[in-house]
């Protein structure tokens, strides 16, 4: 009989500590979590995507694939309590970065992930570096979870392929209109790739579950075939540029050397004139003093230039 009590309690004490203190669980801070019952997510009413406005960037033909029911997510804390019927799917929702040549499904592709390949419009091969940051939508776990079974493969291949045809297509802009010296409208419609990226990519968090936060190309490799054409034209850029700084640097100079030239004439003028105009002013008021002055002046000076003259040569008196 002891026996029988024994197994009874032994058994009370498996089954709360495997149903009871188990069924106990907590959130983290980044993280969120979604509840099922018996495989089934906690839905929040009849409530889709499609009341969201997560769902606005959908096309119609999207709006008909991408419906996904509105589950009641789990927020951060604890502890919570599930039984043994139902079960907790965590994922974070902190920002990710992952690099843009990175295969999910196959390490090797894309060079060992090093670089993306992309064909120009010329078709050339072109070589793409860059970073991507995402985030899991809160707003729509269910496709994160549920909706796809590897959500990041389906994602990183949509965002390849949209990256693929933009520089497929991608033409350069004229720099200005002519009449008006102003950029021309294409440039404001998305010359920025980056841009372009982001604003193709924003219905991936309806679609998929993962919200896109950024997409920065860091960098673009020429072709090995045109690349000695592009640091020819480089060199040649710089040899122009150094070429017309020195033919400004060398004008400038003369300009300044004209200036200072003209200003030294303009005093040296000024100080020929300066003599004259005080001889006439002083020979002015030695006529206003009187016609006996002026003769008294002018013998004095006739007396200053015989003494500083070796010969005088006068005229006979008739």
């Amino acid at each position: 009989m002891s026996i029988l009590i024994g197994i009874f309690f032994g058994f009370i004490a498996w089954f709360l500590t495997r149903y009871l203190l188990a069924g106990l669980y907590t959130v983290d801070q980044n993280e969120r979590a979604v509840k099922t019952i018996f495989g089934r997510a906690e839905r929040l009413g009849t409530q889709t995507t499609l009341d969201d406005p997560i769902a606005e960037s959908l096309n119609p033909e999207e709006r008909e694939r991408y419906v996904y029911p509105q589950v009641r997510v789990i927020p951060a804390g604890g502890p919570y309590f599930k039984w043994p019927w139902e079960r907790v799917y965590k994922v974070t929702v902190a920002t990710q970065t992952l690099n843009m040549a990175f295969d999910p499904e196959d390490p090797t592709a894309n060079d060992g992930g090093s670089r993306i390949s992309a064909i120009t419009k010329d078709q050339l091969d072109t070589g793409l570096t860059g970073q991507i940051r995402y985030r899991v939508s809160e707003r729509n776990l269910y496709a994160y979870l549920f909706g796809v079974k590897r959500p990041i493969v389906h994602v990183m291949g949509y965002f390849i392929s949209v990256l693929r045809e933009r520089i497929a297509n991608f033409t350069a802009p004229p720099a200005a209109a002519p009449e008006t010296g102003t950029p021309d409208a294409t440039i404001v419609t998305g010359i920025s790739i980056n841009e372009h990226m982001e604003r193709e990519c924003v219905c991936s968090a309806a679609r998929y579950g993962i919200t896109f936060d950024a997409s920065l190309i860091t960098g673009i490799d020429p072709p090995t075939d045109v690349e000695s054409a592009l640091a020819a034209i480089n060199t040649a850029h710089n040899q122009v540029s150094s070429d017309i700084s020195l033919a400004q640097a060398s004008a400038d100079q003369k300009i300044v050397q004209s200036k200072r030239a003209v200003e030294i004439e303009t005093l040296n003028a000024q100080a020929e004139v300066e003599p004259l105009r005080a001889l006439s002013d002083q020979l002015t008021a030695l006529r206003a003093s009187g016609d006996n002055a002026l003769v008294a002046y002018r013998r004095n000076v006739r007396l200053k230039l015989f003494k500083e003259a070796s010969q005088v040569i006068m005229e006979d008196a008739p």
